[in-house]
């Protein structure tokens, strides 16, 4: 009888959608990783756990939210502390600074979407806040296509994949990212 159990559990575990493999991390895990830079998994979308601070005091943000990977992939990979250590994702986009900005807060090139600047890997993309998510997200540009680019994020939600791709197009010679909360990319120049 113990046979004909261990047989229901494995038809039941086969039949689980693949979102449900997410279940069984634990907050601070690692889901995956871009230039050796950790993607780390947060549960909830709202799940804060502390500060993050380097040992020099430099503040990567609350882990293991959407900032706090990319400020840490910045910081660690590109070698660039953002003078404005503070704000949500979505405050990492200036919208009073015209296309192919500097952004000082940050100390990036600001580029609006759409922008006359293709999106290049490195390059933070930042999502507006909306109904659902009035914070914003951003993420790292980890591949640009013909067509697509394709992004690595940290916390899009506890069954959402850590990489996803974006269509992209150029129209009046401006490229812009299919994605209606998208303001646009920054990066070091």
């Amino acid at each position: 009888m113990i046979g004909g159990f261990m047989a229901i559990a494995i038809v039941l575990l086969k039949t689980l959608p693949a979102s449900a493999s997410s279940v069984q991390e634990t907050s601070g895990s690692v889901v995956d990783s871009l230039n050796g830079i950790p993607v780390y998994y947060n549960g909830e979308i709202n799940s804060v756990i502390a500060a993050h601070i380097t040992n020099d005091g430099y503040n990567l943000g609350l882990k293991w939210q959407c900032v706090e990977f990319v400020k840490r992939y910045y910081y660690y990979h590109l070698h660039h502390a953002m003078p404005e250590s503070g704000g949500h994702a979505k405050d990492f986009f200036d919208k009073s600074l015209p296309d192919a900005s500097y952004n000082y807060a940050r100390e990036l090139v600001q580029y609006a979407n759409p922008s006359l600047k293709k999106p290049a890997v490195d390059d933070i993309i930042v999502f507006d806040g909306h109904l659902g998510n009035k914070y914003g997200h951003i993420a790292i540009i980890s591949f640009v296509g013909e067509d697509v680019i394709e992004i690595i994020q940290q916390n899009p939600g506890p069954d959402e994949p850590s990489r996803e791709r974006l269509e992209f197009a150029i129209e009046d010679g401006r490229y812009r990212v299919k994605s209606k909360h998208v303001l646009g990319w920054l990066r070091i120049e």
